[in-house]
């Protein structure tokens, strides 16, 4: 049997988890200031005239203030001269005051009002009837649209490049975060690996795993969880039933939580049971991938460099090529932080430069259809003198806990 695989009751590997996060510092005001003032410096330089920031991590990021979207428009319009409102219905004001870290003017609509008009308004008070505004990224299209139809004269550009620029650099404070995130995460995957028992279900372990998440400290559990047995290990984001364990299987878990907002995403392969040749011969393929793009990762070299590294070791190995199965059949890794999934990515044509800051899951998942599939997935960050982890990844094939 694979160490640290088996051998614990649910209530002992509870047991041996502890809280994570309780001595953990969020965000402090300061730090969504000059964020706030650093946008609009860009602004200026680039002759952006307004930012709209639509209810979602954007608008966390640069104001601090979290709301979940939906139908009705709430969201932040940032001057470049300096100026900013929000924008939100008449009936969510106290609310939003409730939630809100940097106080401004709020500009409020009554339902039967066009929140479009109101902005339109606001902007033109300002003198930009004509100017050049960027809508964020995750906008919904009837927004837009509705801004679009209010706005005629004005040029709508979208805002990714601006907001990625400033989000793909974390913070020490940010990178804090998601370091202790990540490391709660790999000892719940370790507990997790430690109550597998023949005939328990993939649905057991998803349930075992968010109280796990709660006991090291998230109070909304786990954000998502993977967990697969056998040959549905091999379609990369899982099946529509459940498994049932069995002597041998091979086993994928792919879990993580939101810590102060910012994400965990690890995965870890491993075999429940006595491994076949084919397994080991393929995990060692899956861990020297995980390594050389991590190598490659260097200062201003383009992110694109890690999959092209990944992808040559497997094509040295009879797998691929590119997306070609059994091999990887998608991007070596993401960014992440706010959102478990952002740019830049380390996939081919993906020339943003390497900067310090930067975070990246690092995941060149072999696929075998029909037998199995194998994901090693830890995460990294730029530092001044390269790529650091902030897991230590998969120790070794019979010992993956280390």
């Amino acid at each position: 049997m694979i160490s640290g695989v088996t051998g614990n009751t649910r209530e002992q590997a509870l047991e041996s988890l502890s809280n994570m996060t309780s001595d953990v510092q969020p965000i402090g005001k300061p730090e969504f200031e000059s964020r706030l003032q650093r946008l609009q410096s860009k602004m200026r330089d680039e002759n952006i005239d307004a930012i709209y920031l639509h209810a979602g991590t954007n608008l966390y990021y640069f104001t601090g203030f979290r709301w979940n979207p939906s139908e009705r428009m709430v969201a932040a319009i940032v001057l470049a001269d300096g100026d900013f409102i929000y924008v939100a219905p008449h009936f969510e004001l106290d609310t939003l005051r409730d939630f809100w870290l940097i106080e401004s003017e709020i500009h409020a609509w009554h339902e039967h009002q066009s929140p479009y008009q109101l902005v339109a308004d606001y902007l033109s008070q300002h003198g930009i009837d004509a100017g050049r505004i960027l809508i964020d990224e995750v906008t919904p299209f009837f927004i837009f649209n509705g801004l679009q139809n209010a706005c005629p004269n004005v040029r709508f550009e979208h805002a990714q490049p601006v907001t990625q620029f400033f989000r793909a650099r974390k913070s020490a404070s940010e990178l804090a975060l998601i370091q202790r995130a990540h490391e709660a995460t790999v000892s719940v995957i370790a507990a997790a690996a430690s109550i597998l028992e023949p005939g328990m279900q993939t649905t057991e372990v998803v349930e075992f795993i968010d109280q796990a998440h709660r006991k090291i400290g998230a109070a909304a559990g786990s954000s998502f969880c993977i967990v697969l047995f056998g040959v549905a290990t091999s379609f990369p984001h899982g099946v529509k039933q459940p498994q049932t364990l069995q002597q041998n299987d091979w086993v994928l878990i792919d879990t993580g939580f939101l810590l102060d907002g910012y994400n965990s995403d690890i995965t870890r392969s491993f075999c429940f049971g006595e491994p076949t040749d084919r397994q080991r011969e393929i995990w060692d393929v899956e861990k020297s991938a995980q390594l050389a793009a991590f190598a490659a990762a260097k200062l201003g070299e383009p992110c694109e460099v890690a999959d092209a590294a990944a992808r040559a070791v497997l094509q040295s190995a009879g797998l691929g090529p590119d997306y070609a199965l059994p091999g990887l059949p998608h991007r070596t890794g993401h960014g992440c932080g706010l959102d478990i999934h952002e740019g830049p990515y380390l996939v081919r044509g993906e020339s943003t430069p390497l900067e310090p800051g930067m975070v990246f899951s690092n995941e060149p998942m072999i696929v075998l259809p029909g037998e199995f599939g194998i994901r090693l997935e830890d995460h990294f960050y730029m530092s001044d003198d390269g790529p650091v982890w902030f897991t230590e990844p998969a120790k070794c094939f019979d010992d993956p806990f280390g």
